[in-house]
């Protein structure tokens, strides 16, 4: 009877863990709970395309058991959201399931008696609720007969600001959705530091360590550049906040507040199997907010000396500070603050470019369609007014924003800085007016000094020029006349025949440079015949219709006047069946020249040869 029961009983615990094992099966299938469902330990809910997942994790070295969602796709575990953050499970026996009142409930155990974590919304009692793991990694609670969505993690972050994801304010509620660190890489619990959209002025997201700024954004609004984000701003009466999403929907993209206070954007490299960061902030001193304090301008370029620098007007509050401990967070005050007032006294605005504007939570939009002409008046108007700028608007035109009391936390940026105009009083308007005309003088002074070098040096290098090419021409003309003398020399008793644009000696003819041109079709690339050391050699035809070779001497041959004058009166003297014969040359023009008669069969190297070889097989027989 014992052992019937505990067969029996051991059938219906088997027949359990069967239909459980199913349910889990059939509940990690699907990306949707409904009220008769649980996820436990163990268990997946995963999105219709497998992006993201959502069930049990200990991170790290933890032990402690969290609910959460990660990249399903990712090889290495990443997680984006966490339910349970400061109330970790010990063990893994959590569940989660939907109650009677439609909310989303956490248990610690399997009996649901220890609640961690609810969604804890009031939702009308006329339908069921179903939650939801969308592909966006966005978890939603949906009321079946409405549609609606109750609820949705994307209004609950964490650490992580995903593609579709709102970050900032809904100004009728008056609800906040901003990102808070992790305590460390081991624990999901709220950390140190905390980013959110700031609505006042000028909206602006700040980063702060406890309750103290730590970073900033740039300001509404921020210059765009065209990467892989898409970045979008609404400001309207209803909400503010800023999102962005993704131009290519194959990259694994994710906006990460570490534990360790860096802003980071960060995507999934398959191929290396990590992640990679393309940007992070704060990444150097400049970028600490206030780092320069009140009425301070920070320069991250300046890397060699001290970055800070007071506005114009201003000097360091106290100097031994910034001089010799290198801490500027005192900033500065008013130079002549007692002396000379800024209200009404001929005081005026310095420009102070390409700067990240100051921070924006006091300042004050004059308008969103003025020039910068009468913002200034709106900004000179109100004595409390210390600085103002004018910002293209997208879509808008040019908006004036106005500043009241401090300037704090301003940083050089040349790249999606504006300009701003600093208030200082009428003395400190006239120095600076003053050294810019001085500057300019020096500028114009030295542009002139510049000039005039510069032009002395054209004029020296053209004539140097001219000198040198009129020089070259001489010596070339000087250098035909003694070759003409030197074959005149050779013929002292004969005299020069004139005949077809030529000149003509009892062995050699003196061609004109008109004459070679026309017979070589000005030396035609297929009138060449080769190449040697002395130059080109081209066939040409006169204009009695004799073929010759024209032999040009190249202007970086080192053959002078003696080497050539040898050659024409050798070859010219010369005078054999076997030797090409030289009709003449031409020395008018840069380049000496030889004219040859043409041989259009075998080179006379090949005719020797042949007729060495035959005279040898001739003697060879007759012995």
């Amino acid at each position: 009877m014992m052992s019937s029961r505990n067969g029996m009983d051991s059938q219906k615990l088997f027949l359990q863990s069967f239909f459980l094992i199913l349910h889990f099966t059939v509940c990690s299938s699907k990306d949707t709970i409904t009220v008769n469902q649980t996820i436990q330990d163990g268990n997946l809910l995963i999105s219709k395309g497998k992006n993201f997942a959502l069930g049990f994790f200990s991170p790290g070295r933890s032990r402690y058991r969290y609910l959460g969602i990660w990249y399903y796709k990712v090889r290495e575990q990443t997680v984006v959201w966490v339910a349970n953050r400061n109330d970790p499970i010990n063990g893994s026996s959590g569940v989660l399931s939907i109650n009677q009142y439609g909310n989303l409930i956490l248990y610690s155990n399997l009996k649901q008696k220890i609640l961690v974590w609810s969604t804890n919304v009031s939702v009308e009692m006329t339908g069921t609720c179903v939650a939801q793991l969308l592909d966006s990694g966005n978890l939603v609670l949906i009321q079946e007969r409405s549609k609606r969505v109750v609820w949705q993690s994307f209004d609950y972050p964490t650490d992580t600001h995903l593609p579709g994801m709102k970050l900032g304010m809904n100004r009728k509620t008056g609800f906040h959705n901003f990102l808070t660190s992790w305590r460390s890489a081991d624990d999901p619990g709220i950390g140190d530091y905390s980013i959110g959209l700031n609505p006042n002025g000028s909206p602006q997201a700040i980063l702060y360590r406890g309750t103290e700024p730590y970073w900033r954004s740039s300001p509404w609004p921020i210059k765009m550049y065209v990467d892989v984000r898409n970045f979008t701003f609404v400001n309207n009466q209803d909400e503010v906040y800023s999102t962005f999403d993704l131009v290519d929907d194959s990259v694994i993209l994710r906006i990460k507040l570490d534990y360790s206070g860096l802003v980071m954007h960060l995507t999934w490299h398959e191929s290396d199997g990590k992640w990679k960061e393309f940007y992070s902030a704060p990444n150097y001193r400049c970028e600490s907010y206030g780092y320069c304090g009140a009425f301070g301008k920070c320069d991250p370029v300046h890397v060699q000396r001290f970055e800070c620098d007071c506005l114009p007007g201003y000097e360091p509050k106290f100097l031994r500070d910034w001089n010799i401990l290198m801490d500027a967070s005192s900033g500065c005050v008013r130079k002549r603050q007692e002396s000379s007032p800024m209200c009404k006294h001929g005081e005026g605005f310095v420009e102070v470019a390409s700067v990240k504007i100051p921070d924006t939570s006091a300042a004050v939009w004059l308008g969103l369609n003025m020039s910068p002409m009468n913002c200034e008046l709106e900004c000179r108007r109100n004595c409390s007014c210390s600085a103002y700028a004018s910002i293209a608007i997208p879509e808008k035109g040019t908006g004036c924003l106005a500043w009241y009391g401090e300037l704090m936390d301003t940083m050089v940026d040349m790249e999606a800085g504006y300009n701003i105009y600093v208030r200082v009083d009428a003395l400190e308007l006239a120095e600076i007016t003053q050294k810019s005309s001085d500057s300019l003088e020096r500028k114009y002074n030295w542009a002139i000094f510049v000039a005039s070098v510069v032009s002395s040096w054209f004029i020296i290098i053209l004539f140097s020029y001219l000198w040198f090419k009129k020089k070259g021409k001489r010596a070339r003309n000087k250098w035909n006349e003694r070759l003409l003398h030197t074959i005149t020399d050779a013929y002292p008793n004969d005299t020069l025949v004139a005949n077809e644009g030529r000149m003509s000696h009892p062995d050699i003819t003196i061609f004109n440079l008109s004459t070679i041109l026309a017979a070589t079709n000005n030396f035609s690339p297929t009138k060449r015949l080769g190449q040697g050391g002395f130059g080109l050699v081209y066939k040409g035809q006169l204009s009695n219709g004799q073929e010759v070779a024209v032999k040009r001497l190249s202007k970086n041959s080192e053959q002078g006047i003696e080497e050539f004058k040898n050659e024409v009166m050798l070859i010219a003297k010369l005078q054999h069946k076997n030797l090409v014969k030289l009709i003449g040359c031409c020395i008018q023009g840069e380049e000496p020249m030889l004219v040859y008669e043409y041989l259009p069969n075998k080179s006379l190297d090949s005719f020797l040869f042949d007729m060495a070889f035959m005279e040898r097989k001739y003697t060879i027989g007759d012995s």
